[in-house]
């Protein structure tokens, strides 16, 4: 094989890596400050990274967003024709005191990978099953198709209110059982995964910490038979609990299908959170 012909095969190499990389990060929703007053403005980021830590700003026709919801108390704003590219929501203001929950969904998108890429892939995600699958294959190539589901929990004035326990009936949801605006240090906390609508059992599910000054900590769980977990509150900063679930699917575009949902909120024992982009770590996109 000559010269020109093996430049092509390394650029698509390098091609996969890139994509995969790309297409295996998180999406999450950081907003500026998780406390707020009423009448204050909102600003909201949709962030792109692997173990809580920024990679990229996601503008929403990046991300293919179809559904951005914000839930407070018992009103409903649909949110999807404020969003923009350089942030997705700026200077929205806040005017229903108690706890506010934010939702975005996206539509399916589809990727391409090889196969060992692939299964190192889920081996990071605990699939160790799947992943002897995908090796053991013939497939060069192995096609992916996936969606989003993504929330976050802020306060106005005060943390009453429900909305942290809101199931919205996504495909796969994280919700939370205890309000962690009342919780205190070493107090823990459940959390529950639904796929499909119903408890899903024997799932991992990762908790990030990110305290002040951007280190992260990182711990996995199992979700029991209810399709639980139980946190302990050891940290103040920024929490995400997250989880991607993997299945084979017989459809013709895509070989496996995979659900990806994140669930950011704050902890603090004194409500003074600090701008997350300045003093978390994650950069002053102003």
């Amino acid at each position: 094989m000559n010269k020109k012909r093996k430049i092509p095969l390394i650029l698509l190499i390098l091609a996969a890596a890139i994509g995969l990389a790309a297409t295996t990060h998180d999406y999450f929703l950081l907003p500026e400050n998780f406390f707020l007053h009423k009448g204050d403005k909102l600003n909201l980021h949709l962030v792109e990274g692997d173990l809580f830590i920024k990679q990229n700003e996601v503008g929403p026709q990046t991300a293919k967003i179809i559904s951005f919801v914000l839930y407070a108390g018992k009103k409903k704003t649909d949110l999807t024709s404020l969003a923009k590219d350089s942030i997705l929501l700026k200077d929205f203001p806040m005017e229903t005191s108690g706890q506010s929950l934010i939702s975005i969904t996206t539509g399916v998108d589809h990727s391409s990978y090889s196969r060992d890429n692939y299964a190192d892939f889920l081996t990071q995600l605990g699939n160790d099953k799947l992943a002897d699958k995908v090796k053991n294959g013939s497939q060069f190539r192995v096609k992916e198709k996936h969606a989003r589901y993504m929330k976050t929990l802020l306060s106005v004035d005060n943390h009453d209110g429900g909305d942290y326990e809101k199931v919205l009936g996504e495909a796969s949801e994280i919700v939370l059982k205890d309000n962690p605006y009342k919780k205190k240090y070493g107090d823990d906390m459940m959390a529950q995964l639904l796929f499909s609508g119903k408890p899903a059992k024997g799932e991992v599910v990762s908790l990030y910490i990110k305290s002040l000054g951007g280190n992260v900590y990182t711990q996995n769980y199992t979700t029991d038979d209810k399709g639980e977990i139980s946190i302990t509150m050891s940290r103040e900063g920024i929490y995400m609990l997250r989880s991607v679930h993997v299945e084979p699917t017989g459809d013709k575009d895509a070989d496996y299908v995979s659900w990806w949902t994140t669930y950011t909120f704050a902890f603090s024992s004194s409500d003074e959170v600090p701008n997350t982009y300045k003093e978390f770590g994650f950069g002053n996109m102003h």
